[in-house]
């Protein structure tokens, strides 16, 4: 794992960005499952920010939907996960490695606005509780200044 991770765990309580790099060695997710784009303003054992930038290019526009693209919810929500998961990665340092992060639930998901090509969605993140290897968070995407979606879930961090 590179050291940059590590160190940020153990010399400062917050961190001013991970880029995509970064973002690739700290979780498994490749294209096109990757679903952020960096990750800023970093305290760990708190809250995190993702930023999704939204391009024509991203392959489920092709059918979702091909006349009016719009970003599927739940991919947002999966984007407030992976954001969660650098967090959580952050937050743990060494005993992370080699890890997965499992949704558990999903609750209060709400989806106030459509995300379209061109949109950059910012995804506040903030850790609710943690208990052994169960986390919950609280999740706000935003483009500008407007909620698009919000959720609350959790998480299960398990051995590969």
């Amino acid at each position: 794992m590179d050291t940059k991770v590590e160190h940020s765990q153990y010399n400062d309580n917050a961190r001013e960005a991970v880029d995509i790099l970064e973002v690739m060695e700290m979780i498994p997710h490749r294209q096109p499952f990757l679903m952020i784009d960096r990750v800023e303003d970093i305290v760990v054992r708190e809250s995190a920010t993702g930023i999704k930038n939204v391009t024509i290019n991203e392959p489920f526009f092709v059918g979702h939907f091909p006349v009016r693209p719009v970003m599927p919810g739940v991919l947002i929500i999966e984007a407030m996960a992976q954001t969660a998961a650098v967090l959580v990665v952050e937050t743990l340092g060494k005993e992370a490695l080699g890890k997965l992060v499992y949704f558990m639930t999903i609750d209060d998901a709400r989806f106030r606005k459509p995300v379209v090509p061109g949109d950059q969605v910012k995804l506040f993140v903030s850790i609710q509780r943690n208990r052994g290897n169960v986390w919950k968070f609280n999740g706000v995407a935003k483009v500008g200044d407007v909620t698009v979606a919000e959720a609350t879930y959790s998480a299960m961090i398990m051995d590969a």
